[in-house]
C-alpha cells in the first residue's frame, strides 16, 4: 500500500467525531520546550533585525501613545496602550522606541511557538516519530515568521497588530486543544478562558474577534449540545465582556487630557468629575469613538472596489510573504514562489483535512475568516502598489495594507508547513519505507535515512528568510526620528508648526513626547483640526520652556520670549462651534498688520479658520511655519507672497518678500532663505546622513519624506548658486543626489542624465525646480 493510500485509509477509519480517547490512543505530549526553543530563535532573530526607534506611519503615534498613558486614533487599542506602557518603562532597552519595539518582536516570537505546537499536533495523527513532528513544527515557526509582513510588523511596534496576532495564536492552541475533548474535565473552562481572550482581543483591536466565527464552529461540529447549556453560555458571554473592560479606561484617562488623546471619549473639559464622566455627553463621545464614527466608511454592500480586484489585492501582498521585490527586479522568481508555497498551503490544508479533521472543523473556518471574509469585510480600495497602468483613474487606499493580512500570512505557515511535510514524506518513500504502527493503524512509513536523503528539500522553507531580509529588517534605521528632529529644529522657538498628514505629524508626537525633542513647538495637523477635540486640546495645551542648550545653535544669538497663552484665544465652548466648512465669501480677505491674503478655495474648512485664527491672536508673538510637505498650502490661502522657505518648513514673514542676496526665488519653491536653509542643512539637519546609508525605501506610500530631502537639497543648491556660492552648491547638490541614489530612485530626480547641477548665477531656474514632493495625505486608517 502506497503512503497516500494508508493515509486515506487511515482518515476513512477514524471516527468522524473522535472522543476524548482519541489524543491519549496516541500518547500525545506537546513538546512544549521544543516551541520554546523555536520561538527563542525567532525572537532572536527579530532582536537582529529590531528598528532602533521609530518609524514611519503609525508606529510614532502608538509608542508615543502608549507612553504617555494616552488614547491614539479610533477606537483607541485600550488593551494595547495599557501593555505598551509596562513595556515603555521596563528596563529591558536602552530606549522607550526599542523597549515597545521589544514587545511586537515578542509577540510574533510567541505567535510562532504556537505554530509550532499546533502543527506538531496535526503531525501526531501523520508522523509516527517526534522528531519528525519537531521538524514539521520548525518549518511552520521559520515560514511564518520570515514571510515579509509578519517579519516586517515584529521588528517595530506600527500598531497592535502583533499584539492580535498573538492572542488569535493562542485561542487557536486552546481551541485545537478543545476540539481533542470537548468533554474533558477542563473542556468548558477552556472555552470560557477563549471568550476572555476574544474580548480581550477586541479591546486591543477589532481582529481579536477573528477566531470567534471559526470557534462557533467547531463548537457547533465537535459538540453541538454546548449550545443548549445556558450556564456556560452565561460564563462565555461574562467572559467576553469582562475582557473587553480595558474600554472603560478610556472615559477616565482621556479626563485627564494626556498629550495624545485622540477623539477625546470624555464629557470633562478641565478635570475628571463624576457628573461629566457619567454624562449623555461622554457616553456619546465614547460611542462614536468605539465605533469609528470619524472614518465614515461605507456599508459592505457599497463595494469600494470590485471584488476581483480586492481579491487580487491579498494575491498582491501574498506574492510579497515569499520575496519583497520592492523594485521589480525578480518577477517572475516572485510569481514563481507565490505559486509554489500557494501550492503547499493548498496541499497543507487537504493533509490536515485528512489527518486531523478535528482540529480541522476550526482551523479550516479560520482560514477562511482570515482570507476571503476578511477581504470582503475590510472592503478596500484598490491597493496603493496595485493595478499601477490604472494610475488615478481608480481610488486608492493611501498605502499598502498588507499588514491587515497579517494574521493570514502568519496562521498559513501552518498549512504551508504541512504541505512540505508531505512532500517532504513522498519524497522520501523513493528511497525506501517500512511499515510501522501508528496508534491503532499500520502504516507505511519512509525509513529515517531516507527522510536524511530527502531533507535537502526542505531548505526551500529558508527561502523568505533569505530574499526578504534586506526588505524586512529595520536594523540601523533612524531615519523618521531623524527628520522629526529635522523638521522641529526648522521651527524657531515657540513656533506653530502646521502639517497635513500621518507621516509628518506622527513622528513629531514621538519626537516631542517621548525623547523631548523641542515641546515649545506647537504642531497645528489640518487633517485633525477639523475635528473639534483636536481644537480643543490645542487651546489646553500648556506653552513648554524652549531649552536653548539642547536647541540647535544657530538659535542661541538672540533672546526667546516665552508667549503666553494657547495658539487661539477662543473659549472650548467658540471653538466647539466652529462649522466644518463655510462658503468663501465674495472678495473674501484675511488681514494681520501689512499680510493680506484672499483666500483661494471655494470653500474654508474649520482647519482653515483655524490657521487664519492662530495668525490673527498670536503673530508675531509666536513664528508661524507651514512644513514643506504641506506642498501648496499657503498658496490655497493666499499666503504664499509672505512664505520663506527655511530648511524643511517654510516660514511666515510680516511682509511681502523682496529678494536679496540671501533671499532667492526658486521656481516651483518660492522665496527660499539661503543663509538659513544652508545654516539647517550642514549644522543640524542628521537624516541627510541616515538617509544617505539607507539600502532603498521599501514602502513607496512613504517615500515622499525622503524624496523631500532631494528636492530641498537641490532647491538649496540652485539658491547657493544663484547667489554665487558654487562649491556648497556642489556639495549639498551631491548630498541630495546621494540620498536619492540610497533610495534608489536617482534615475527618477534625472540624476543618471544630470549629475551636475547646471545652474550658474544669474541663469534661468532649470527642470529640476519643478519637483514638488505630493502632498500628504491623511491616512484613512
Amino acid at each position: 500500500m502506497t503512503v497516500a493510500a494508508t493515509a486515506s485509509a487511515t482518515a476513512a477509519s477514524r471516527p468522524a467525531a473522535a472522543t476524548s480517547a482519541g489524543a491519549a490512543e496516541l500518547d500525545y505530549r506537546p513538546s512544549y520546550l521544543a516551541a520554546g526553543i523555536a520561538g527563542l530563535v525567532v525572537f532572536l532573530l527579530y532582536l537582529v533585525t529590531l528598528a532602533p526607534t521609530t518609524s514611519m506611519w503609525d508606529t510614532s503615534e502608538y509608542i508615543a501613545a502608549a507612553y504617555v498613558l494616552g488614547i491614539p486614533h479610533p477606537p483607541g487599542n485600550p488593551f494595547f496602550v495599557l501593555i505598551g506602557r509596562v513595556f515603555a518603562i521596563l528596563p529591558i532597552a536602552p530606549t522607550v522606541a526599542m523597549r515597545i519595539n521589544v514587545l511586537a518582536a515578542l509577540s510574533s516570537a510567541v505567535s510562532a511557538g504556537v505554530w509550532f505546537l499546533i502543527t506538531e499536533r496535526v503531525l501526531v495523527q501523520w508522523m509516527p516519530r517526534r522528531w519528525q513532528r519537531i521538524a514539521g513544527g520548525a518549518l511552520a515557526a521559520l515560514i511564518g515568521a520570515t514571510a515579509f509582513t509578519v517579519w516586517n510588523q515584529s521588528v517595530v511596534n506600527e500598531k497592535v497588530y502583533t499584539v492580535s496576532l498573538v492572542g488569535l495564536a493562542v485561542i487557536c492552541w486552546l481551541t485545537v486543544r478543545w476540539c481533542d475533548d470537548p468533554e474533558g474535565p477542563v473542556a468548558d473552562r477552556l472555552l470560557v478562558l477563549v471568550a476572555y481572550l476574544l474580548g480581550l482581543g477586541y479591546a486591543n483591536h477589532m481582529a481579536g474577534m477573528l477566531a470567534a466565527p471559526a470557534v462557533g464552529l467547531a463548537v457547533l461540529v465537535r459538540r453541538p449540545s454546548s449550545i443548549l447549556r445556558w450556564k456556560l453560555l452565561v460564563a462565555c458571554a461574562a467572559a467576553l465582556v469582562f475582557g473587553m473592560t480595558p474600554f472603560a479606561t478610556q472615559p477616565i484617562r482621556a479626563a485627564h487630557f494626556p498629550a495624545i488623546n485622540e477623539g477625546e471619549p470624555t464629557g470633562c473639559v478641565t478635570e475628571l468629575k463624576l457628573d461629566c464622566t457619567f454624562s449623555a455627553l461622554t457616553y456619546d463621545r465614547f460611542m462614536y469613538n468605539f465605533n469609528r464614527g470619524q472614518y465614515g466608511k461605507p456599508e459592505l454592500g457599497e463595494r469600494q472596489a470590485p471584488l476581483t480586484a480586492q481579491v487580487g489585492m491579498y494575491w498582491l501582498y501574498f506574492k510579497w510573504q515569499w520575496l519583497r521585490d520592492a523594485y521589480q527586479e525578480n518577477p517572475g522568481l516572485q510569481n514563481g514562489l507565490a505559486v509554489f508555497y500557494f501550492i503547499l498551503c493548498i496541499l497543507g490544508g487537504w493533509m490536515h483535512f485528512k489527518k486531523d479533521r478535528r482540529s480541522f472543523w476550526f482551523f479550516g473556518p479560520l482560514i477562511g475568516t482570515m482570507t476571503l471574509g476578511l477581504i470582503f469585510y475590510l472592503n478596500f480600495k484598490y491597493g496603493h502598489s496595485q493595478a499601477l497602468e490604472l494610475g488615478d483613474s481608480v481610488p486608492r487606499e493611501v498605502r499598502d495594507r498588507d499588514y491587515f493580512y497579517l494574521w493570514s500570512f502568519s496562521a498559513l505557515s501552518v498549512w504551508a508547513a504541512l504541505g512540505l511535510v508531505y512532500l517532504w514524506e513522498t519524497v522520501a518513500s523513493l528511497f525506501g519505507a517500512d511499515e510501522v504502527k501508528l496508534g491503532r493503524e499500520t502504516v507505511v512509513e519512509p525509513r529515517t535515512r531516507s527522510f536524511l536523503l530527502a531533507s535537502p528539500l526542505l531548505a526551500v522553507a529558508f527561502i523568505p528568510l533569505v530574499g526578504n531580509w534586506q526588505q524586512a529588517s529595520r536594523s540601523n534605521q533612524t531615519d523618521t526620528t531623524d527628520f522629526a528632529r529635522d523638521l522641529l529644529n526648522s521651527v524657531e522657538p515657540y513656533g506653530i508648526l502646521i502639517t497635513v498628514g500621518d507621516n509628518d505629524t506622527f513622528p513629531l508626537w514621538y519626537a516631542q513626547e517621548v525623547e523631548g525633542i523641542r515641546k515649545d513647538v506647537i504642531v497645528a495637523n489640518t487633517s485633525l483640526m477639523n475635528t473639534d477635540w483636536y481644537t480643543r486640546q490645542m487651546i489646553r495645551r500648556p506653552v513648554y520652556e524652549y531649552d536653548a542648550a539642547k536647541g540647535p545653535e544657530i538659535y542661541r544669538r538672540q533672546q526667546w520670549k516665552k508667549p503666553v497663552g494657547p495658539p487661539v484665544k477662543m473659549t472650548f465652548d467658540e471653538a466647539d462651534a466652529l462649522p466644518l466648512a463655510i462658503q468663501t465669501p465674495p472678495n473674501a480677505a484675511f488681514q494681520k498688520g501689512d499680510i493680506i491674503a484672499a483666500p483661494r478655495s471655494p470653500q474654508l474648512m474649520r482647519a482653515d479658520q483655524l490657521v487664519y485664527f492662530m495668525i490673527r491672536d498670536t503673530y508675531p508673538d509666536r513664528p508661524i511655519y507651514f512644513s514643506r510637505t504641506a506642498g501648496g498650502y499657503p498658496y490655497e490661502l493666499g499666503l504664499e507672497r509672505y512664505v520663506l522657505t527655511q530648511g524643511m518648513a517654510k516660514k511666515l514673514v510680516g511682509q511681502q518678500i523682496i529678494p536679496g542676496r540671501d533671499t532667492v526665488l526658486i521656481q516651483g519653491e518660492g522665496m527660499v532663505d539661503v543663509k538659513r536653509s544652508y545654516d539647517l542643512w550642514t549644522k543640524v539637519f542628521t537624516a541627510t546622513k541616515s538617509l544617505a546609508a539607507r539600502k532603498g525605501w521599501v514602502d513607496d506610500a512613504s517615500v515622499g519624506i525622503p524624496d523631500l530631502y532631494v528636492i530641498s537639497g537641490v532647491t538649496l543648491a540652485e539658491a547657493l548658486a544663484q547667489s554665487g556660492q558654487i562649491a556648497r552648491s556642489d556639495s549639498v547638490y551631491q548630498q541630495a543626489k546621494g540620498i536619492a541614489t540610497a533610495m534608489r530612485r536617482a534615475q527618477v530626480f534625472g540624476f543618471d542624465r544630470q549629475p551636475a547641477l547646471p545652474v550658474t548665477p544669474g541663469a534661468d531656474v532649470g527642470p529640476q525646480q519643478q519637483l514638488l514632493v505630493p502632498q500628504s495625505r491623511p491616512d484613512s486608517k
